[in-house]
């Protein structure tokens, strides 16, 4: 069974919970999502596989996942974006905030998300297990899908490419998108 790791709004570690029954609790815990960009400036999405614990189907950033007790959040970013999209480089961080949102399946997301920024131009080599569909995107493009379209979109990506519009990130790294 998978455990994920406890947080304060702190960020501050205070225990570990199996990952469902955090899920079905709504217990903060420690998080990561992934963002790669090509050299256009296109960012790389995934379509989570139909068959995931919930959100099943719906188009995310790159890679997101939960840190391992006692695992680095380096070390958990690396190893998931290439377990989940074949992808072996390290992103770096660029902020991080706390959500909360009911899902489906009567699961509740209360995470606190840590964001990474990575530049890849290649194609991934998907796991079917965890990926259902990839793809690049423009940011002007994916702002106005998600608008029109927001049911396609996992919650927290929303929350992620609006902190973007808005300059959540540090200047240094909205330039280079």
């Amino acid at each position: 069974m998978e455990h994920v790791i406890l947080v304060n709004e702190q960020d501050e570690a205070i225990g570990t919970m199996e990952k469902m029954e955090a899920h079905r609790k709504g217990i903060l815990h420690r998080a990561f999502s992934i963002l790669l960009f090509n050299s256009k400036g296109e960012m790389l999405l995934q379509q989570r596989a139909l068959d995931k614990y919930h959100s099943g189907g719906l188009w995310t950033n790159t890679c997101c996942s939960h840190p391992l007790p006692g695992e680095t959040m380096e070390a958990a970013t690396r190893r998931k974006l290439y377990q989940e999209m074949g992808i072996d480089l390290q992103p770096a961080f660029a902020y991080k905030f706390i959500y909360r949102a009911a899902l489906d399946h009567d699961l509740i997301e209360h995470e606190y998300d840590h964001v990474y920024i990575g530049y890849y131009d290649g194609e991934p080599a998907i796991n079917q297990d965890e990926v259902a569909s990839w793809k690049y995107m423009d940011m002007l493009l994916l702002r106005e899908d998600m608008r029109l379209h927001p049911a396609d979109y996992t919650y927290w990506f929303r929350l992620i490419v609006e902190g973007l519009e808005f300059g959540q990130v540090s200047h240094t790294v909205v330039t280079k998108l």
